[in-house]
């Protein structure tokens, strides 16, 4: 079971193919409550590091959204084409503290991306590797 803070470290989501097809992440507000200052229409750099160490810079910000209301946003056209993402992927970011060195005022998060696979008749998921 998590405590508050280990919820508060993470946000995920399964993808829909229109977010595949634009290379936007789209997550409900309250799935990243606390995390972030809600700045409507600002653009803000958000880093991320894959499981092979690779580093990526993500462009994030805020918007309202008719059918949605309030979305952080996560534009992302590079990382979906390495990881060659899918409809029904889950991607996962984890915030990860700060070095000493770190001066940036934005957070860095490790990414994760999970795939279901059909195993002898049984749903797995597994981490996709590039």
């Amino acid at each position: 079971m998590q405590n508050p803070d280990q919820a508060r470290a993470r946000f995920s989501k399964r993808l829909t193919q229109n977010e595949v097809d634009k290379c936007l992440l789209l997550f409900h507000i309250t799935a990243v409550a606390g995390m972030f200052t809600f700045d409507k229409d600002r653009l803000f750099c958000l880093d991320a590091v894959g499981r092979s160490g690779k580093a990526w810079t993500l462009l994030a910000s805020f918007q309202t959204n008719e059918a949605w209301g309030s979305v952080f946003s996560i534009s992302c056209p590079e990382f979906v084409r390495e990881y060659a993402l899918r409809a029904n992927d889950e991607v996962i970011f984890v915030r990860q503290a700060l070095d000493d060195n770190d001066k940036a005022p934005r957070m860095k998060f490790k990414i994760e991306v999970r795939r279901k696979i059909r195993l002898f008749g049984q749903d797995i998921w597994g981490e996709v590797m590039v």
